[in-house]
């Protein structure tokens, strides 16, 4: 997979093609701004996990679940 760079002007003016591209490709196109990277164009693609495949092992702790949460804890909707 190669990346490809190209500032935020050329691809204002060629956004279609540049689009049409990365997605017959498969290659991601950085754009930049002044020189420096801004912005990764990607071609999608679907999470076919179910939601709790996608969390299975995203909690690093979970420390006395059950514990009481004191009331300065709480945010409050006025």
């Amino acid at each position: 997979m190669q990346i490809n760079e190209i500032s935020k002007a050329e691809f204002k003016a060629r956004a279609l093609e540049i689009l049409r591209q990365v997605e017959s490709s498969g290659d991601p196109i950085v754009i930049t701004d002044k020189g420096r990277p801004a912005i990764e164009v990607r071609r999608y693609r679907a999470d076919q996990r179910s939601p709790l495949d996608r969390l299975r092992g995203s909690v690093v702790e979970l420390s006395q679940p059950f514990d009481p949460v004191g009331e300065d804890e709480w945010e409050t909707l006025v």
